[in-house]
């Protein structure tokens, strides 16, 4: 028994018409009047009559007729066209079912609610090419009761789509279905047995539903059968043996959120698309997966597998092994021309280094490694990917500096996410760290990272999309898996163990909608800079060493819906704007110096004169504005001054003066 849920409003009963009937009906809508006049007075009363039968407040009135025709010679009412206004329940008595000679019927988009498909549709016989129906939608509707299993429905014998989704139906599907043996596609509420006898079916979706049970054994000796998607349910194994798929025909198998238990099914070796990601799968991932060469979407995460990540993973284009107990090192095996496109392993128990010959994918856009045991360096090496987006090393035991050996930019000019929070990294960011990523454009190019799987059917193309997604600090709480968007940006560099200066560059990333680099050593001022990310929602700066004012312009940010600064050395009074004063008392605590709204410390200091605390305001100001200066330069200077200083350079090599000498010994060792 199944129920199937409804939540939306229209009834589509929509036959096959030639296109000479649509220009008569859009000439009836310009001409009331022409078709009406046709019609016998008892039809006019019928039609009278089933209108009062629901309630007609949203119609307008005076147009409620133009979809009316009615036959020159006997009067009889040929089409009728009645959307968009009618409420309440369609009964089987409704005089709507007069109507013997009606050959076009349009109901869509009204708000039929609580009604049972009445059989009595098969009464409307003369409905044009109506034995011929191909096509069948009668979803998102309010449809309850049970499926007659009298309904001319089951007379529709060409019937090759039929969707019944999201109404209240609630009976077991009459065994009557079997004669609609041409159906290729159901949307169905439940899996029945009755879909054994077609022999022609091509794609199954009953996702979405409470189906439990196990998948039945007949369903992989469909012969025509590429498509199973049963997503969302509460299906717990496999009729038959784990070796029941591999001589399927199925290419695009989806299992995901299920309660799937025991070892992975060996695969069709047809197969193109793998999910069975949220179940509880065990065991290890089996050896034959690696002789499955179309498999291009390998996607079982937030499960219980264990063992060893299999070697053969260079061609599968989507890999997500996420959330499981997966164990040694990621395979060193990735050849030259790999298709890798997403790799993601994060939460295993992954030890190693980063696998060198990830420098063989040049389509790698999305590298996710989080919350694993591996210790190495930081991937200076990995900016070498043409096509790198996403790069994920946090919560593992990386060290050591991520400053170039150059004290350059980073050198990643692809990427928009570096989250490598809660390791053991450490130094100082050059001035020039954060010039020339992509994410200084405040309107980026479209993010591909998602991997898409398409199968056709006769009525148009559907689109499996398979996203990348990220655990994200953002806004002061843990999102697990957001979705990693098309026009945004994020840095988490929190909990290591970097210091120095946060450089003033950070302002060009214009794309930044998060920040977090809190739970470090940082020193020095907070950039002036911050103000020019207009699209920044999330900044974290919390407990480092920072001193001075909080920039008064953070306060123009928009968009700016959680900030943190608690916990640092910073004075002053916090810039009054309506996304800083709305922020917790929290977010400013453990800064013995700062006063103002949310915090209980007045700014007003008696024993100074306001003479004295306005001039000192401005020699902070200058000395901000002087930072600002230095990183802009270095911004704006960096292509156009390298060839003019080449020349200057040229000619000091020939002429040096005294003072300059001078300068350049008191100067020996900075970095610019």
């Amino acid at each position: 028994m199944t129920t199937m849920r409804l939540h939306f409003l229209s009834l589509l009963l929509l036959c096959c018409v030639s296109p000479s009937s649509f220009v008569i009906i859009r000439f009836i809508t310009n001409n009331p009047v022409a078709g009406l006049v046709r019609c016998h007075p008892h039809k006019f009363q019928a039609l009278i009559q089933f209108k009062n039968e629901f309630d007609t407040r949203r119609c307008n009135h005076s147009d409620y007729f133009n979809g009316i025709w009615c036959d020159n010679s006997t009067g009889a009412v040929t089409k009728l066209r009645l959307r968009a206004c009618l409420s309440g329940t369609l009964k089987s008595n409704s005089s709507l079912f007069q109507f013997h000679h009606l050959r076009y019927l349009d109901l869509s988009h009204n708000n039929f609610t609580s009604s049972s498909l009445p059989s009595e549709f098969g009464n409307l016989n003369k409905l044009e090419n109506l034995t011929k129906l191909t096509l069948l939608d009668l979803s998102h509707n309010h449809f309850s009761g049970t499926l007659n299993p009298n309904s001319s429905l089951f007379e529709l014998h060409r019937l090759r789509y039929l969707n019944l989704e999201v109404n209240n139906f609630s009976s077991s599907l009459p065994s009557e279905f079997g004669y609609l043996n041409n159906l290729e596609h159901c949307g169905l509420k439940e899996f029945p047995n009755i879909f054994k006898t077609l022999q022609k079916l091509e794609a199954i979706d009953v996702s979405n539903n409470r189906i439990d049970g196990k998948i039945p054994e007949w369903l992989w000796s469909l012969p025509l059968l590429h498509l199973v998607n049963i997503l969302n349910n509460s299906f717990d194994g496999f009729e038959g043996s784990t070796e029941v798929l591999v001589s399927s025909s199925v290419r695009i198998l989806l299992l995901k959120s299920n309660n799937f238990q025991g070892a992975l099914p060996s695969l069709p070796h047809s197969i193109n698309a793998f999910s069975a990601g949220y179940n509880n799968f065990t065991g290890k991932i089996p050896i034959s997966i690696c002789t499955r060469t179309s498999l291009g979407v390998l996607d079982l995460n937030y499960n219980n597998l264990i063992g060893p990540i299999p070697q053969c993973l260079s061609n599968v284009t989507f890999v997500n092994l996420r959330k499981n107990n997966l164990e040694g090192t990621i395979p060193d095996t990735f050849i030259v021309g790999s298709s890798i496109r997403t790799l993601d392993v994060g939460y295993n128990r992954l030890t190693g280094k980063l696998p060198r010959s990830l420098l063989n994918c040049s389509s790698l856009e999305f590298l996710s490694v989080d919350n694993n045991r591996i210790k190495d360096t930081f991937p200076f090496w990995l900016k070498a990917l043409p096509k790198l987006q996403v790069l994920t090393l946090s919560s593992n035991k990386f060290y050591g500096p991520i400053s170039p050996p150059h004290q350059g930019p980073l050198g990643f000019p692809e990427l928009r996410i570096l989250e490598i929070s809660d390791n053991k990294f450490t130094g100082s960011l050059p001035p020039r760290y954060f010039v020339n990523w992509k994410v200084s454009s405040s309107k980026m190019n479209e993010y591909a990272g998602l991997y898409m799987v398409y199968e056709k059917n006769p009525y148009g193309l559907v689109v499996y999309t398979f996203l990348d997604r990220i655990d994200l600090k953002y806004k002061g709480l843990h999102m697990e898996q957001a979705k990693v968007l098309t026009s945004y940006s994020t840095i988490d560099f929190s909990r290591n163990l970097l210091e120095g200066n946060i450089p003033e560059s950070i302002g060009l990333l214009k794309a930044l909608i998060a920040l977090n680099l809190s739970n470090n050593a940082f020193t020095g001022h907070i950039p002036q800079s911050l103000a020019n990310l207009k699209e920044l929602q999330s900044l974290d700066m919390s407990r480092n060493q920072l001193s001075g004012t909080i920039p008064n312009g953070l306060k123009a940010l928009s968009f700016l819906a959680y900030i943190s600064v608690s916990h640092n050395q910073l004075n002053g009074e916090i810039p009054q704007g309506t996304q800083i004063t709305g922020q917790l008392k929290s977010s400013f605590e453990g800064n013995a110096g700062l006063c103002g709204f949310p915090l209980e410390e007045s700014c007003f200091d008696t024993s100074a004169s306001p003479r004295q605390d306005h001039k000192k305001e401005e020699e902070e100001e200058e000395e901000e504005e002087e930072q600002v200066l230095d990183w802009k330069a270095v911004a704006i200077g960096y292509g156009l001054g390298l060839l003019i200083g080449l020349g200057i350079a040229q000619v000091i090599a020939s002429y040096k003066p005294e003072w300059l000498t001078k300068i350049i010994g008191q100067n020996k060792g900075k970095i610019w």
